[in-house]
């Protein structure tokens, strides 16, 4: 349960991949996904704490 920021970035960039490969026209929406998993990433290096 610790680690469930990792998971959800994980969960978001792959989500990116898999959309920006099989739907390149929904490119707002996507980037949006990846950008919140960038924050996520450097939310958890910043303060170094498990959320």
């Amino acid at each position: 349960m610790r680690d469930i920021v990792w998971i959800i970035v994980v969960l978001l960039v792959i989500g990116w991949l898999i959309g920006f490969v099989a739907f390149p026209d929904v490119g707002g929406i996507l980037h949006a996904l990846l950008v919140i998993a960038v924050i996520l990433i450097v939310y958890k290096l910043v303060t170094g704490r498990s959320v």
